[in-house]
């Protein structure tokens, strides 16, 4: 229902309609649409912790695969960046949400951290502050996230693997003009 119709077509008598019970019984579980989107949130970041991953070798073949689990390339990572993209909006209005969602995206921040750290000591990126550059990757892929979500014409499956393949190609030349 979310990937499809985001956070602004939820209401609390739309998702009683969608599993066939009463607005009463729902707002029993969910006192108020701040307590239904929470747990909305609170289950995309289980399943996103538990779905299963690429797997790759350390360095950059690492940062390369986990950011093709973020972009948005097949049916279930559109459906999943869609809900995540939409919730946006009650995170900027919802103090408690957005902290939350901060604290996610500084975690994702600190894997990618890592994971060019491990990069680096590969020798197969710059060194440089791992930070930083984790958070120009990050700001990267969601921006790319965005794109593809908008305008998924101009943006298809090939082309945003394209598109991060020329990204990392960048950061690699950046090791050789250093």
């Amino acid at each position: 229902m979310l990937a499809a119709r985001g956070f602004g077509g939820l209401s609390m008598r739309t998702v009683a309609a969608e599993l066939g019970a009463s607005t009463g019984l729902l707002t029993h579980y969910f006192p108020a649409k701040r307590d239904l989107v929470a747990h909305a949130l609170d289950l995309l970041a289980e399943r996103a912790a538990t779905r299963e991953r690429r797997v790759a070798p350390p360095g950059l073949a690492r940062l390369r695969a986990v950011l093709l689990d973020i972009i948005p390339i097949d049916d279930a990572a559109v459906a999943s960046n869609r809900i995540w993209v939409s919730s946006w909006d009650p995170a900027l209005a919802d103090p408690v949400l957005g902290a939350d969602h901060a604290a996610r995206y500084a975690a994702s921040r600190d894997k990618v951290s890592g994971i060019i750290t491990e990069a680096q000591e590969l020798g197969e990126l710059p060194p440089g502050d791992p930070a930083q550059t984790a958070a120009a990757v990050m700001s990267f892929a969601l921006g790319l996230v965005v794109q593809a979500l908008l305008d998924p014409p101009a943006f298809p499956a090939e082309r945003q693997v394209a598109l991060l393949d020329a990204y990392l190609a960048q950061l690699i030349s950046a090791r050789t003009a250093s």
